[in-house]
C-alpha cells in the first residue's frame, strides 16, 4: 500500500511515468490544419479532424488542462510549447470569427476555459462573446441538438448551466452578467417535484437525467455558484430545492446516496445506475460541495458535507475515461482528499484514488508511441472501442489524472490544483491555480501572453 502523502516515490514515479507515456502518444497524433486537431478516433484512415476539433470535450481545448498539469511538473519542450500557441491562436481565432455555441464542453465556454488555462487574460474575448450571444431564454442550442430541442439547453455539457459555471470561475464584468442571464434562465424552466426542483437537459426532454453532467445535480451546482458569485439568494435557494428533489429520490441504501441514471427508466437503454463523473454519484457528490460552498449547511435532515461523503462512499464504475469512469472517479476524490482536515478520511480517499490509479496501470496498452486505453461500450458488438485521445474520453484525460496523482504523492495535501470551470469550487481555493494566481505547491504555470 502506499503511503498517504509523501512517502513511497516508487508509486508516484509509476503514475508520472505512464501519465507521461500517455501524453506522449496523444502528442503524437496531433495534425495541423488551420491550427492543431486531433483525430478522436485513432484508427481512420486517413484521420480526420472531428466536427469538435476545437471542444474542451474531445478536441484541442482539452489539452490544454494537461498542458497546464505538465507545467506543474516540469518546464514544457518545444513541441508542447508550440502546441500551446497553436491552441491559443486557434480558439483565439474562432472566439473572434465563428463560434456560435455557446457550451463548456463544445463552444466558447471552453475556448475561456482552455484560454485561462495556457495565457490569463486571453480568455476576455471569448468570455465578451458569450455575452453578446445571450437571450432571456439562455443560449441558442448547439445545431447538433436543434432538431430535437424544445428551448435552449440547461445541462453542463452543452446548456446554460456549463456556461454559468465557465463564468464564476472566470469572474469580471461580462462574466457576472452570463451568470445572471444564465442563472434566470434556469429559474424558469425548473419543474417543481413533490420535494423540490427538477431540471430536464432541455424543456420537454423526454426523460430526467438527474446527476450531474445533464440534469438536476449540475445545474443546482452551477445555481449554487453563481448565487454565491452575484448574491443572489434565489439562485442558492433553488439550487437547495434541486438538492431536496434528489435526496427524496436518492437510494440512501448502505450510507450511500445513489440517483438513477434515467427518469423513467425506460426511455434510454442503459444501465439503472451507473458510478461516475457524468451520471453517477462521485459527480453528484459536487453539488454537496457548492452548496457547502454557497452558505448552506443542511439539506433535509443531513448536512451537505455528510450528503458528499455518502455520494463518494457508493463506489465507481470501472471504464477508464473521465466522463464515464475511472479517471473522472480519482480526480473527484483527490479534489475531496484535498479538501477534507480530516486525515484518517483523506487516507481513505487515496486508497480509493490508489485502486482507480492501478486499474488504469492495468489497462494501458504500451508500446513504442506511448499509452493509451480502449473503453468497453456493452451496446457495441464487439463491444472494445479504438483508443481516442482528448479529455473526456480518451488519453490526455487519464494522462492528467495520473500527473496529478503522482504530484499530489509527492507534494501532499496542499498540492496545486488545475482547477476548472466544472470542478473548482470542491477544493481549497488557496490551491487554486487559476482561482489563486498559481498558489499551492507546483512549478512554472503555463502562460503565453
Amino acid at each position: 500500500m502506499i503511503a498517504v502523502y509523501g512517502g513511497d516515490m516508487s508509486g508516484a514515479s509509476r503514475y508520472r511515468e505512464l501519465g507521461e507515456a500517455g501524453w506522449a502518444w496523444v502528442l503524437g497524433q496531433v495534425r495541423h490544419d488551420d491550427g492543431p486537431w486531433l483525430p478522436e478516433v485513432v484508427g481512420d484512415d486517413p484521420p480526420r479532424p472531428a466536427e469538435d476539433r476545437d471542444s474542451l470535450y474531445s478536441g484541442i481545448a482539452g489539452l490544454a488542462p494537461v498542458l497546464a498539469e505538465l507545467g506543474r511538473h516540469r518546464e514544457l519542450n518545444g513541441a508542447e510549447t508550440a502546441l500551446a500557441a497553436g491552441i491559443i491562436d486557434r480558439l483565439d481565432r474562432m472566439s473572434l470569427a465563428e463560434r456560435v455555441d455557446a457550451s463548456l464542453y463544445d463552444g466558447l465556454a471552453g475556448d475561456v476555459t482552455a484560454l485561462r488555462l495556457l495565457a490569463p487574460g486571453r480568455e476576455r474575448v471569448a468570455m465578451e462573446r458569450l455575452a453578446e450571444l445571450r437571450t432571456p431564454a439562455g443560449w441558442e442550442p448547439a445545431p447538433s441538438i436543434q432538431p430535437e430541442s424544445h428551448g435552449p439547453a440547461t445541462d453542463i455539457i452543452s446548456g446554460s448551466a456549463g456556461v454559468v459555471l465557465a463564468a464564476a470561475w472566470t469572474e469580471g464584468e461580462a462574466a457576472a452578467a452570463v451568470m445572471t442571464t444564465g442563472g434566470e434562465a434556469l429559474l424558469r424552466v425548473a419543474e417543481p417535484t413533490e420535494a423540490g426542483l427538477d431540471w430536464r437537459m432541455w424543456p420537454g426532454y423526454r426523460s430526467s437525467s438527474p446527476n450531474f453532467s445533464h440534469g438536476t445535480a449540475g445545474v443546482a451546482a452551477a445555481l449554487a455558484m453563481a448565487g454565491h458569485a452575484l448574491d443572489r439568494a434565489d439562485f442558492v435557494a433553488a439550487a437547495r430545492q434541486g438538492a431536496e428533489h434528489l435526496l427524496r429520490i436518492a437510494s440512501l441504501d448502505d450510507g450511500g446516496f445513489v440517483v438513477e441514471h434515467t427518469i423513467p427508466r425506460s426511455q434510454r437503454v442503459v444501465e439503472p445506475v451507473t458510478y461516475n463523473w457524468c451520471h453517477g454519484p462521485a459527480g453528484t457528490s459536487q453539488l454537496f460541495a457548492a452548496l457547502a460552498r454557497a452558505g448552506v449547511e443542511r439539506v433535509g435532515d443531513f448536512e451537505v458535507g455528510e450528503l458528499r461523503r455518502r455520494c463518494l462512499h457508493s463506489g465507481f464504475w470501472d471504464n477508464d475515461g473521465r466522463c464515464c469512469g475511472t479517471a473522472g472517479v480519482g480526480d473527484i476524490l483527490l479534489d475531496a482528499a484535498q479538501d477534507t482536515t480530516d486525515e484518517p478520511y483523506a487516507a481513505l480517499l487515496l486508497r480509493g484514488v490508489e485502486t482507480m490509479a492501478d486499474a488504469l496501470v492495468e489497462r494501458a496498452i504500451r508500446d513504442d508511441a506511448g499509452a493509451r486505453w480502449r473503453f468497453v461500450e456493452h451496446r457495441q458488438d464487439p463491444p472494445l472501442l479504438p483508443p481516442r485521445t482528448g479529455w473526456m474520453k480518451g488519453a490526455a484525460g487519464i494522462a492528467a489524472f495520473l500527473l496529478r496523482f503522482a504530484r499530489v504523492l509527492e507534494d501532499g495535501p496542499t498540492a496545486a490544483v488545475v482547477d476548472r470551470p466544472d470542478q473548482w469550487w470542491t477544493v481549497p481555493e488557496r490551491l487554486c491555480v487559476t482561482r489563486a494566481g498559481g498558489a499551492g505547491t507546483g512549478r512554472a504555470q503555463v502562460d503565453h501572453r
